[in-house]
């Protein structure tokens, strides 16, 4: 049976009003927990709160006004003037930026420093857009001790840069809400409510977003918006998705939310399913909502729809994005279609990094080494650094085209000119611009030498090029590696097994085989799928559940004839037979 949680016993601590069950390891957060927990324990420094709507501002009260200070020298830009000569009032005030504003200089100084609360806050935005978390923490810290009390917008501040930090500002962020809820805030002002449901939702806690959502008085779409997120972020599509059919009133922001999500989710159609019903709802999507529908037509190789989207795009004020069109050029490369990436990429009008980097591996993964060579030097011309990714395009170039010391030189560049740490992903390049050219022992050396571990991706290039060339032996050393790393993975053990075939070792594949029979791994089958009319149809092996089965059979029936009266005869593959019962 489910058990009912309320809000006040997830944020309450022993013996305090803040809760703080585990303290923090940072010195001056150290010294800002402690502080925080004594003035609420002797109940002191908080006043008594009276709601007020927050659209309402109290007047403040206008200063008395001070003597006049004795007056200053005289500028040397006024003994520019003639005594006999009129003065004009107007004249320092003729600028059309200082014309519009008829606020003297005494009367901005009285507003400065009528309401602290304002400059204790800008201060503590200033650190929290800086990323200097505990630095914002230490001032509103000293924001108390000097007797001013924060208003809404500055424990949004707060929360804000608590969630862009969720990592390692948890902790903290409770500290404010616990302050927050003593005050009412929390309740009554939505905007302080939404800025706690998305500090709990991006530090993993949804119970507790959940909570403080519901105990928002007034929810506005941005409220429901930021708990739909939130579902999404941490897996919850089943919570997302009834949230979202409570919602009064949705908009793009909400499909964006269930959009987005089942794209990262890998679920990329249950995303165009919703992208469709967003569009029978009559609601207008935005430039991110567009982008998500991008990458999920380039994961699903799903180039007919992708067309009608950027047909879409074209249509739209959107259509100069460079967010969007950088998903353009991703979505043609993986399709296959690089030359329509390159009249999106030749017609931007404003390029950045990532468009260069999308070109550049665009190319790579299509084949065309020397256009992506070539762009590389020329995104270096037009002033752009080079980084990671730029790199990782350039050295896929130099694999596909068997480059082997025009890579190596870019290798060693990266490391020593441009002072990039090489990630895996440059090192699997490398293990496989080894393998193409044939220098297997060299790939191994590569993967011994790496300091990080290798993953499958690296070690399955290397174990493919085994293969390619039947070297046994080294299939064998880099098995045990694999094994290491995921002893469940079927396709290693049907690559290995396929190798063991190729030079008529039937020991050895019979020994995968029961290798494979004791670990309980059986062979998934393969998928393929195809796109036609804007619908994608996949297929497994062996697989006749599709509508138009007989056609498609007896249309491979009639390919194979035809392949075998040209004389092709299929080569040795027991990937079917390494299926263990």
């Amino acid at each position: 049976m489910e058990r009912k949680y309320e809000l006040k016993d997830q944020i309450k601590g022993k013996g305090s009003c803040i809760g703080l069950d585990i303290l923090p390891q940072d010195k001056n957060l150290a010294a800002l927990s402690d502080f925080l927990r004594r003035p609420l324990i002797e109940k002191m420094s908080v006043p008594a709160y009276t709601p007020i709507p927050t659209t309402q501002l109290s007047p403040i009260p206008p200063p008395s006004s001070p003597p006049l200070p004795p007056p200053p020298p005289p500028s040397p830009l006024f003994a520019l003037i003639k005594p006999t000569q009129p003065i004009n009032p107007n004249l320092f005030l003729s600028n059309k930026k200082f014309a519009k504003h008829h606020l003297t200089l005494r009367q901005t100084n009285c507003k400065r420093t009528a309401d602290p609360t304002v400059s204790w806050t800008s201060s503590i935005a200033r650190h929290c857009r800086n990323g200097h978390l505990a630095e914002a923490a230490a001032e509103f810290a000293r924001m108390r001790d000097s007797g001013v009390e924060p208003n809404h917008i500055t424990f949004i501040t707060l929360l804000s840069a608590c969630a862009d930090f969720p990592a390692r500002s948890l902790w903290f962020g409770k500290s404010v809400h616990a302050y927050v809820r003593k005050l009412g805030l929390d309740t009554i002002d939505v905007k302080v409510g939404t800025a706690i449901v998305d500090l709990y939702s991006k530090c993993g806690c949804v119970g507790l977003a959940r909570l403080s959502f519901d105990e928002i008085c007034v929810k506005n779409k941005m409220s429901w918006n930021t708990m739909i997120d939130g579902y999404m972020r941490n897996g919850q599509i089943e919570g997302a998705i009834n949230l979202f059919d409570e919602m009064p009133e949705r908009d793009a922001v909400s499909y964006t939310a269930l959009v987005g999500g089942f794209v990262k989710a890998g679920r990329f159609e249950q995303a165009m399913e919703w992208f469709q019903e967003m569009q029978l709802s009559g609601v207008e999507p935005d430039y991110v909502t567009i982008i998500s529908v991008l990458s999920a037509c380039a994961n699903l190789g799903a180039l007919g729809l992708g067309l009608w989207v950027h047909r879409f795009i074209l249509n739209q004020e959107i259509n100069h994005n460079v967010r969007i069109n950088n998903s353009l050029i991703d979505l043609y490369s993986r399709c296959g279609c690089i030359e329509f990436a390159r009249q999106v990429f030749d017609n931007m009008k404003i390029r950045s990094l990532v468009s260069w980097n999308s070109i550049i591996v665009g190319f790579a993964i299509n084949g065309y080494a020397e256009e992506a060579l070539e762009f590389f030097n020329s995104m270096k011309k037009e002033g752009f650094e080079p980084n990671g990714v730029s790199f990782t395009g350039a050295l896929a170039a130099c694999s596909h085209a068997g480059l082997v010391d025009e890579g190596l030189k870019l290798f060693h560049a990266m490391k020593r000119f441009h002072r990039i740490s090489p990630r895996i992903e440059h090192y699997g390049c490398i293990v496989d611009l080894y393998s193409r050219a044939g220098r297997l022992e060299d790939g191994l050396d590569v993967v011994e030498s790496m300091p990080m571990r290798p993953n499958e991706v690296v070690l399955g290039s290397l174990l493919a090029a085994c293969r390619a060339h039947g070297n046994v032996r080294l299939a064998e050393r880099l098995m045990n590696h694999l094994i290491e790393l995921d002893p469940s993975s079927d396709s290693n053990y049907v690559l290995i097994s396929n190798i063991y075939a190729a030079i008529g070792s039937w020991n050895g594949m019979n020994n995968v085989r029961k290798k494979m029979k004791d670990f309980g791994i059986q062979k998934k089958p393969g998928i393929s799928s195809i796109e036609i009319d804007c619908c994608v149809h996949e297929f497994a092996a062996g697989d006749k559940s599709h509508v138009d089965t007989e056609l498609i059979y007896a249309m491979l029936e009639h390919l194979g004839l035809e392949l075998r009266t040209s004389g092709y005869v299929p080569e040795s593959n027991v990937g079917d037979s390494c299926e263990c019962d």
